[in-house]
């Protein structure tokens, strides 16, 4: 069969299930980022008219837009393409309504479309419903990645020491069933909660907040968010803690007290000096003045009164010597004639 009778044959299955399908309809996300080497979920619902139908009736099926005998997944794994065996499965019941596709070890060449179709088991009473739907108007494209996302940090710009210091780390997936583990370097896991939601349809959030306490010693530590995705692929941000002192008047008081006492007793210190160097002073120059005094010589009017009062007192004392004795009159040589 050529390419134009495939095409046409696809045309007549389309417009038959769309004929019969009626108010049958399937909502999913027509494109979805991948990683590769991880896993992916295609989010997919699906409702109908009639009254709600247990799932041992249906089954669902996921194939190729373009060839429906390549399934990625069937209850009968010898129908699934060879490539995708054991690597897909489908998520809740059918039942109700969910028609949700896993995908695990997804490989570069798994970019679909991938379009889903649902078969009804036929009863008795069913002689005029159609046991086939093929929604081939919704399938879905994967955007495959080689490389997860990284993760996205909020913290502050500072941590103030002694008191908590919350920083969150989140990173987006699209594999709810096995949700990235988000670890830190550091804290415990005492200090991390971690909260997992949709973001909206088939892209999800994991978010990792991290309590700590910091301490002077953490001040310019590197803070590691690492985020370990199914498949063992990882990424990892980073920032820089910056560590304040612990905010009291302690960082006030201790060095104002500190400069204060500096002050006072070097103020003092240089009192005494002064007060000593003063005193020093003052002796070295009584001292020049007692030496200048001592070595000038006696002036006039100081020296005559002492020297009146010495022969005062000689003449007192010979008169008193010579009170009762006879005059003599010294000897004098007569002169010659």
């Amino acid at each position: 069969m050529g390419n134009e009778g495939r095409m046409l044959m696809f045309l007549l299955l389309a417009a038959t299930d769309t004929a019969f399908s009626g108010k049958w309809t399937a909502t999913v996300v027509r494109n979805i980022d991948a990683l590769v080497s991880s896993c992916v979920v295609l989010p997919c619902s699906f409702s109908h008219p009639k009254e709600q139908l247990p799932t041992s009736r249906l089954r669902g099926i996921w194939h190729r837009l373009s060839q429906q005998d390549q399934r990625f997944f069937h209850l009968d794994r010898t129908k699934i393409l060879e490539g995708f065996q054991d690597r897909t499965q489908l998520l809740g019941q059918l039942g109700q309504g969910n028609c949700s596709l896993e995908i695990t070890q997804v490989k570069d060449s798994d970019n679909g479309p991938f379009c889903f179709r649902l078969e009804l088991a036929r009863t008795e009473d069913d002689k005029d419903t159609p046991d086939k739907f093929s929604f081939k108007e919704d399938c879905v494209t994967l955007n495959m990645l080689s490389e997860p996302p990284k993760p996205t940090l909020t913290h502050r710009t500072t941590a103030i020491q002694g008191h908590p210091y919350i920083v969150s780390c989140s990173v987006s997936h699209t594999c709810p069933t096995h949700v990235p583990t988000v670890t830190w370097s550091m804290g415990t896991s005492r200090d991390v909660m971690t909260i997992h939601k949709e973001v909206h349809a088939g892209f999800w959030e994991v978010q990792s907040i991290l309590t700590i306490i910091p301490k002077s010693t953490d001040d310019h530590a590197e803070v590691t968010c690492t985020a370990l995705f199914y498949g063992q692929k990882t990424s990892s941000n980073m920032f820089t803690l910056f560590v304040k002192r612990k905010e009291s008047h302690h960082h006030i008081i201790v060095p104002t007290v500190v400069g204060v006492g500096t002050t006072v007793i070097f103020g003092g210190v240089c009192m005494l000096m002064l007060k000593k160097y003063k005193r020093r002073i003052a002796e070295l120059q009584y001292q020049d003045r007692i030496r200048s005094e001592s070595s000038e010589p006696p002036r006039a009017n100081q020296s005559r009164p002492r020297e009146e009062h010495v022969a005062l007192n000689h003449l007192s004392s010979s008169s008193k010597a010579g009170a009762g004795a006879r005059f003599c009159k010294p000897f004098l040589p007569s002169p010659r004639r």
